[in-house]
């Protein structure tokens, strides 16, 4: 009989004391960070970069920042995954920008990955965290779950949302705090 893969919050606690460890500079606990978490972040790479050898040089951006920054994550504020996740999105933002592309493929167009099967623990880590943010999300009004789901989900900027809404860039970035606060209170009960 094997061992049952071991649960959200276990997988969740393991996560942090990794990356506490990696703010300490500790190597190996980069290494095993890496294991637990390249292939969520290289996927949220991929997607918003649209080219394979891109996403790979982003991902190493992003285990650089994370080594730099890593002293500075404070449990208690996010979780490990969300606080990854948004370092892998934001860098893989700047460097659409920084090329000028505005046309993005759909993941059904990415080169295939050598082992497709996700990790035991991103399943884990992904279905907690999909599940109670998905719950949220459904509870805000119409225009603010569309434009959180199309910027951070799709990779859509903030004037490219607005642009293709229809509606000043003030009132875009207005609608995404005020959902993103209302989002913070509910994933935090």
């Amino acid at each position: 009989m094997s061992p049952s893969p071991p649960n959200a919050s276990t997988a969740r606690a393991q996560l942090v004391e990794v990356l506490l460890r990696v703010g300490q500079e500790d190597r190996a606990a980069l290494s095993a960070l890496y294991t637990l978490t390249s292939a969520k972040l290289f996927g949220i790479c991929l997607r918003i970069c649209g080219e394979r050898q891109a996403a790979e040089d982003v991902l190493q951006e992003v285990y650089l920042i994370v080594w730099k920054r890593a002293g500075g994550y404070e449990p208690g504020r996010a979780s490990p995954i969300t606080w990854l996740a948004t370092i892998a999105r934001n860098r893989a933002i700047d460097w659409r920008r920084a090329q000028g592309a505005r046309t993005m493929t759909t993941i059904d167009d990415a080169a295939p990955i050598a082992d497709d099967r996700p990790l035991a623990s991103d399943i884990m880590l992904a279905a907690e965290a999909d599940g109670r943010l998905h719950l949220c999300l459904d509870q805000l009004e119409e225009k603010p779950r569309l434009a959180i789901r199309t910027a951070f989900f799709d990779g859509v900027t903030y004037a490219e949302l607005a642009q293709r809404l229809g509606v000043p860039l003030g009132t875009m970035k207005s609608w995404v705090r005020r959902g993103l606060a209302r989002l913070k209170e509910c994933v935090e009960q």
